[in-house]
């Protein structure tokens, strides 16, 4: 069993930024496809921004934050990213690191993925 640990939450006002980190517990692992999914207390996981590296760097993302988040992945530290500028107070929750492959095709789709990490929480203040 691998665990995911993600990093790089925080408190900003709107209008800042801040850049996520997750990285897989055990160095050797690889997935083809991992994503970024935003928790509220209580709620389900809503995907943000996803990244398929099986055929180049394909990536993809909610309309609500098309512009102003990327998602990328450095293959030589194995780590996963989510930049995240423009913060609007919409965006604050818990951002969860997804990744191994299911035959779900939706990559935004929480049943894509079966390995999760904590989650790092992210606060937007007006």
């Amino acid at each position: 069993q691998v665990q995911l640990v993600e990093s790089g939450g925080g408190s900003v006002q709107a209008g800042g930024s801040l850049r996520l980190s997750c990285t897989p517990s055990r160095h050797t692992y690889r997935s083809d496809c991992m994503g970024w999914f935003r928790q509220a207390p209580g709620n389900q996981r809503t995907g943000v921004a996803a990244i398929d590296t099986d055929d180049g760097d394909i990536t993809f993302y909610a309309d609500s934050v098309k512009g102003r988040f990327t998602i990328s992945k450095d293959k030589a530290k194995n780590t996963l990213y989510l930049q995240m500028d423009s913060l609007k107070p919409e965006d604050t929750g818990m951002y969860v690191c997804a990744a191994g492959c299911t035959g779900v095709r939706d990559p935004l789709s929480p049943y894509k993925y079966t390995q999760w990490g904590q989650g790092t929480q992210v606060t937007v203040s007006s």
